[in-house]
């Protein structure tokens, strides 16, 4: 695999880069804390970008994808990391919306991709529940069929972001018998349906981030069924394999590094620079090494997709490495700031809980790092992964 950029990669790079400067919004740039952001701030670089036809980059060029190889992608995703813009949110573009073009019918791509690749649209996924996470098949939530209609009941927890949410992709059981996972069926469903209450969850670092969705009575149209009844397993497998290729986050945790390093160039230690220390600088260089590990693994797994292969076991991979690399991250922050960290409440800028104690930097390293805890769980946890690798890498 030829790492080095050609003449046309450094163009593309460069345009990107000019398209980024010139286009991101200056209000959302001085926005400093995620929870500060609305359902409208997430979707205006996407709507931006859905507009230049660059919101979707792996998506074939038929479903309204640039066609970009793998090498572009990876300049795209390095280039919007350096520039700190707001994600655009995984749950359409990486998730739902492949689930569609691949398993769903004419009518259902029609109706649904547009706006995903707009950033009209905002999508939650309705997959774990209180007693179905990382064993998701023996998933509870029931859909009946009544006429032209599902009626569906149960609920689901950990869902993020539902409550901006105007539509959702839930994994329902259509059939009690047999295996667990031949009796479920992928339906997407409409938030503002009646019947559907969603309550919040707040996590250890003061969020709203994650929800409980409680489905009663839910009438859904038959027309919404993803694929064939008792068939979701399958879609279900497809998107988590897309989900946890894009947790792996290398861009995003280079830049991490980066910030790490200045952190540490302004702490002290018994006069020096913390950066200066051996121990602390031996565990910056391990990280580094581990996540261009990592993202030589990234971009074998681009090279996959480019040649029509869908992510394989090695996603699992992306997102162990991924997920662990992003929290050793956090913990080497919350060190090198030590007791900085501690006197965090959200929301200190409203009542000054926080102001005046430590640098600017260290409010946000707790939270950070508390927020972080979650993503060795979600997308499957890491523990599951590593079963996934023993069992279609190793043969074990």
């Amino acid at each position: 695999m030829n790492l080095a950029f050609t003449d046309e990669d450094i163009a593309f790079r460069d345009t990107i880069r000019t398209f980024i400067a010139t286009n991101y919004p200056s209000r959302l740039r001085a926005i400093a804390d995620r929870d500060d952001l609305g359902k409208e701030d997430f979707l205006e670089w996407h709507r931006i970008l859905g507009a230049r036809g660059w919101s979707a980059p792996a998506w074939p060029t038929q479903y309204g994808g640039p066609g970009w190889g793998p090498t572009q992608r990876y300049i795209f995703s390095e280039e919007l990391a350096r520039a700190q813009t707001i994600p655009i949110l995984p749950f359409g573009i990486n998730m739902v919306g492949p689930v569609i073009y691949t398993f769903g019918n004419q009518a259902q791509k029609d109706r649904f991709l547009p706006p995903i690749l707009k950033g009209e649209e905002w999508w939650c996924q309705g997959y774990s529940e209180p007693g179905a996470g990382s064993d998701l098949a023996s998933l509870k939530t029931k859909a009946e069929r009544d006429g032209d209609n599902y009626i569906v009941n149960g609920q689901k927890t950990w869902t993020t972001l539902a409550q901006h949410a105007d539509w959702g992709f839930f994994l329902v059981r259509t059939k009690a018998d047999g295996k667990p996972q031949e009796g479920i069926s992928f339906l997407l469903i409409d938030m503002k349906t009646p019947g559907i209450t969603v309550r919040p969850i707040i996590t250890i670092d003061g969020g709203h981030e994650v929800n409980e969705v409680w489905l009663e009575n839910v009438r859904v149209p038959v027309s919404n069924l993803v694929g064939e009844e008792n068939m979701g397993w399958t879609c279900a497998k497809f998107l988590l394999a897309h989900e946890r290729s894009g947790i792996a986050g290398v861009a995003r945790s280079k830049v991490g590094v980066k910030r790490l390093k200045e952190l540490a160039r302004a702490e002290t230690m018994d006069g020096a620079s913390l950066i200066e220390d051996p121990d602390f600088a031996r565990k910056i260089a391990e990280l580094e090494i581990d996540l261009t590990t990592l993202e030589m693994t990234e971009l074998r797994t681009l090279a996959r997709e480019q040649a029509g292969e869908g992510p394989g076991p090695e996603s699992s991979i992306l997102k162990i490495k991924g997920t662990e690399i992003q929290q050793r991250l956090t913990e080497l922050a919350m060190e090198a700031v030590g007791n900085y960290a501690a006197p965090y409440v959200r929301g200190f800028r409203d009542y000054g809980d926080n102001m005046g104690v430590g640098p600017d930097y260290a409010h946000w390293t707790a939270p950070t790092y508390f927020n972080t805890r979650k993503t060795s769980i979600y997308g499957g946890s890491n523990e599951i992964q590593r079963n996934i690798i023993a069992k279609m890498v190793l043969g074990l």
